[in-house]
């Protein structure tokens, strides 16, 4: 299994875990199914009020789609497969609350991810990059979900740098981007802390704030998310070409900040 699952009856708290630290921690198809699984069944666990998502390890988060996963696309700039469009608790209709735990990498589609979370605690060694610009590809559900969560310039600037740059979880903090730095290594217990704090308040309350704060932000992500197809069918390179800058890639670290 690719994704793990922990209940605790007495907190009614569950800890969903990412678990392919090997492969730091990113989504093959059958961990995007699983993930999706998982989300459901918490739909209907009354006894979980309270989720955390983290990744298994140090290293990572999440890194995105396993650049192994073969996704076949239509050739049309209307039709567009991105599994990673259903991987989140919202788009599975779960509206219980859901606190991101981070350490290590978050980067690419990893955003699918921590958008759909009501918050993120980080760990303070955890950086955040967005490598689409670097290999020819269009930043556009990133961006979208990045863009309810940071300010303008930040966004645009962590995804138009690309790998040249990381975002610490320093600066992550400072722009908004995450609401509590925990030491290196915490992350999970702090996040599983504020977790059970909810947890213990009255469920259909805390569902119904989810809902709704999540009502403030729908509109301007379904725009953001109907242009995005037609922009990622016009400003990919192919996917071999994509594949060479991959391979390619400087050696030279970013720069952190």
């Amino acid at each position: 299994m690719s994704v793990r699952l922990d209940i605790d009856k007495d907190t009614g708290v569950a800890v969903v875990t990412l678990d392919r630290p090997a492969r730091l921690n990113a989504l093959d198809l059958e961990a995007v199914r699983e993930l999706k699984d998982v989300w459901r069944e918490l739909r209907f666990d009354d006894s979980v009020r309270a989720v955390v998502l983290t990744g298994a390890g140090r290293r990572a988060f999440c890194t995105g789609l396993d650049r192994d996963a073969v996704v076949p696309q239509p050739n049309s700039p209307y039709m567009q497969d991105d599994p990673l469009l259903t991987v989140g608790p919202k788009a599975n209709d779960l509206w219980k609350p859901v606190v991101a735990a981070v350490e290590g990498m978050a980067c690419g589609g990893a955003f699918y991810l921590l958008g759909e979370c009501e918050f993120i605690v980080a760990g303070a060694d955890a950086v955040f990059f967005d490598p689409h610009t670097t290999y020819g590809m269009v930043s556009a559900y990133e961006s979208v979900l990045l863009a309810q969560r940071m300010p303008y310039g930040e966004v645009a600037r962590m995804v138009l740098m690309g790998t040249a740059e990381r975002i610490s979880a320093r600066r992550a903090f400072d722009v908004g981007l995450v609401s509590e730095l925990a030491d290196t290594g915490a992350a999970l217990q702090t996040a599983t802390t504020c977790a059970t704090v909810i947890a213990g308040y009255p469920a259909a309350g805390i569902q119904g704030t989810v809902r709704a704060l999540w009502a403030a932000k729908e509109t301007a992500r379904t725009m953001g998310f109907a242009q995005a197809p037609h922009l990622i069918s016009l400003g990919n390179l192919p996917s071999e070409e994509q594949a060479r800058l991959f391979t390619g890639r400087s050696p030279e670290q970013p720069r952190i900040r």
